[in-house]
């Protein structure tokens, strides 16, 4: 059970930079960035009988080892959807059998976590999908307007809207599947494109591409494996979606048969 007293869930810590000079009072603000986030979470175990409080706290050992991986942890009130953020045990399990922290079949512990990505992430995908092929409509009312298709014939929307539900920015990732003969990704000054080929397609038909512009990853690379970050223009700007609503252009020239481009990212938050 969660005890009263958890810290650090609310606004990730704040880096401020700033350069000094000798001739003025005080500092010139230059930049300020997130950094990761210190979780304070107070535990308690109640077993039945003393073997049970061993098992429950052997459990936890072995969820908690940072050698397993990264823990989970959900955060839900109880008239909104789960938020996830995404930690590595730092410490507190250590053990203490003093008086008021342990007992013959309960224990206390205090468990720091370091969250090195910040922000909670909602459960849910957003998911926006344009589909070139025979026989679509353009933009056509009589289906919701999401999965959005496209004719054929349209290779461009140069003022898209994008919403993010989130309150900071998300990394998309993008899938094209072939026959693509070339695209273009911008936003603002921003833009990433692998341009079209004279003779060939840049994403082959039955070919799936996906860009995954997500920090710590950020590949190129088709469903076969084939990595294709070469291919793409000189100075490539991977961009992110703002929070709110954003504008972006789209262009895509689809090859001789059916194609489709389909954009998913996770909306991040500063808080639960």
């Amino acid at each position: 059970m969660i005890q009263s007293g958890a810290m650090g869930l609310d606004m990730p810590p704040v880096e401020l930079h700033g350069d000094a000079s000798p001739n003025l009072h005080g500092s010139i603000y230059r930049s300020a960035r997130y950094a990761q986030r210190e979780v304070l979470l107070p535990l308690y175990l109640h077993g039945i009988d003393r073997r049970t409080l061993i098992r429950l706290k052997n459990e936890l050992i072995d969820a908690l080892d940072p050698l397993n991986g990264y823990c989970v942890i959900k955060f839900q009130e109880a008239d909104s959807r789960p938020r996830y953020l995404y930690a590595y045990y730092k410490g507190g399990v250590e053990g203490d059998e003093g008086e008021d922290q342990a007992g013959f079949r309960w224990k206390r512990y205090g468990v720091g976590f370091t969250a090195f990505d910040p922000w909670f992430y909602s459960d849910r995908m957003q998911v926006a999908e344009w589909r070139f092929g025979q026989g679509e409509g353009f933009l056509s009312t009589a289906k919701s307007f999401l999965p959005l298709r496209l004719e054929r014939g349209l290779v461009s929307t140069p003022d898209l809207a994008v919403h993010n539900p989130g309150d900071t920015a998300a990394w998309p990732v993008w899938e094209l599947t072939g026959p693509v003969r070339g695209f273009r990704f911008s936003q603002g000054n921003s833009s990433f494109a692998i341009p079209a080929g004279s003779t060939s397609d840049a994403v082959p038909s039955g070919r799936t591409l996906t860009i995954d512009t997500r920090p710590g990853v950020k590949t190129v690379m088709d469903d076969q494996g084939m990595n294709y970050w070469p291919r793409l223009s000189a100075n490539p700007q991977m961009w992110a979606l703002p929070a709110g609503t954003s504008r972006i252009s789209v262009e895509m020239a689809p090859g001789s048969g059916a194609a489709s481009l389909r954009l998913t990212f996770r909306p991040r938050y500063k808080t639960y």
